[in-house]
């Protein structure tokens, strides 16, 4: 952003998509790092004047479909594409391009906005929240458009919630993938071991099938009966059936261990990725750690010792992808506060009514000035592009909205712990969620 003044600066340049790509292309470009802070990609046609958006949302929406990926992912990104998508001339001076953008934007938001040179060709990507931080910047005066931006964005943070999560979750991606793929590694190799052990048995079935054959026909010469019998002989050797219960056995017991633990990666993304909009399950925050340790194992594993002293809990009304959220970017801020390998303290009981869960590490801490700022909305001190400052923002009124409290302590050169204290029984209904903390 080199010059406040003009919408250049917020130029973000995105590789635009193509037609000749596919909806499952623009899926698995959208997890890759560099995108994870964007909305959507753009797609150009083969001047490279844009043809519209491809949105996360729009993906989500394809893929919940009941064989969404099958139906729709081999087909041509246009068709996923919003043609109506936000398009902005860079010449445009930057109060009258907030004024549109802010006028036009569609709400939940769920894409940026295109930025084109003066011949309408595309250049680059533009984001709302890059947007809102210069006007921020030029004081006062614009105050009154800021303000009117933040009251429209309240009614996008629902999605923003689900933008964090997929954040959150793009960042486990590669790690995640790896702990599929270990799994399905050995899975793979134990069935080509359990192949090259069953031939000898099928060759022995089919020997015994030939001398069962021989043995049948009155006409059989003595020579073929004992070449029959010969046969079985050497493929008995060869099968070594007195060992193959021994072989066989581990190996399937080891092959279904795999794959449990591939269903349990794909359950725990489920049910972290699904979009809860009412609190109406009975839950067991126990188990919503262990859903969230699964989904941070990556995060966690060579760097972290997690170690865990949970009690028997009484369920609680909740929201369980809500809560794993909280306790994914918890977990993850601790693994990112380690300089060395170290350690992780969960602890969880029942007391007066309430449930508490304490997740206390030893990294590096925070300092003062960090502690009294770490809930306000985008405050981050990741570097450019590592982080959004939602997570905590968004985690501190998860809590709230459920009715209980988050609270921490930190201490710099020891670590940090945060106590979650949520009710056994919600007093009422949960309001929809706000980003802007109060005073």
């Amino acid at each position: 952003m080199s010059n406040p003044n003009t919408l250049a600066g917020l130029l973000r340049k995105v590789e635009p998509l193509h037609t000749g790509l596919t909806i499952n292309d623009v899926a698995e470009r959208l997890l890759q790092p560099e995108f994870k802070g964007f909305l959507s990609l753009p797609v150009v046609d083969g001047d490279g004047r844009p043809l519209g958006l491809v949105s996360r949302y729009r993906l989500q929406d394809i893929f919940m479909q009941r064989f969404g990926r099958d139906l729709w992912g081999g087909h041509p990104v246009q068709h996923a594409a919003n043609a109506e998508s936000l398009v902005v001339a860079m010449d445009t001076p930057l109060d009258r391009a907030a004024s549109i953008i802010t006028a036009q934007v569609q709400y939940p938001i769920t894409e940026d906005f295109i930025l084109v040179d003066a011949d309408g060709r595309y250049q680059g990507l533009g984001t709302l929240m890059d947007l809102l931080k210069v006007m921020e910047l030029r004081g006062t005066q614009r105050n009154r458009v800021l303000q009117r931006a933040l009251r429209d964005l309240k009614s996008s943070q629902a999605h923003l919630v689900q933008s964090e999560k997929m954040a959150s979750l793009g960042q486990m991606v590669a790690g995640v993938a790896h702990e599929i793929n270990t799994p399905l590694g050995y899975v793979r190799n134990n069935v080509q071991l359990l192949q090259d052990l069953v031939e000898p048995i099928m060759a022995l079935a089919e020997a015994q099938a030939r001398l069962g054959a021989c043995m049948a026909d009155p006409e059989v010469s003595q020579e073929q009966l004992e070449a029959a019998l010969l046969e079985v002989q050497q493929s008995t050797e060869q099968a070594a059936p007195e060992y193959f219960a021994a072989d066989f056995t581990p190996l399937i017991e080891d092959t279904l261990y795999g794959v449990d633990q591939i269903a349990e990666l794909a359950v725990s993304l489920k049910d972290f990725a699904r979009l809860d909009r009412a609190m109406t399950e009975a839950v067991d925050l126990n188990e919503c750690v262990a859903n969230a340790l699964v989904i941070a194992r990556s995060a966690l594993k060579d760097k972290v010792q997690v170690v865990t002293r949970l009690e028997q809990l009484p369920a609680i009304t909740c929201t369980p992808s809500q809560i794993n959220q909280v306790l994914l970017n918890l977990l993850t801020n601790a693994a990112q506060a380690m300089e060395q390998p170290g350690k992780i303290l969960i602890r969880s009981w029942a007391e007066e009514g309430q449930v508490h869960l304490s997740l206390q590490d030893n990294g590096r801490g925070m300092p003062k000035e960090v502690q009294q700022r770490i809930f306000d909305p985008f405050f981050t001190t990741k570097a450019v592009g590592e982080g959004t400052g939602l997570g905590l923002a968004i985690s501190y009124k998860i809590i709230q909205e459920h009715g209980g409290r988050i609270r921490f302590v930190s201490q710099p050169g020891r670590g940090t712990r945060f106590l979650i204290s949520l009710p056994i029984r919600q007093a009422a209904p949960a309001q929809p969620l706000d980003l802007q903390r109060s005073a």
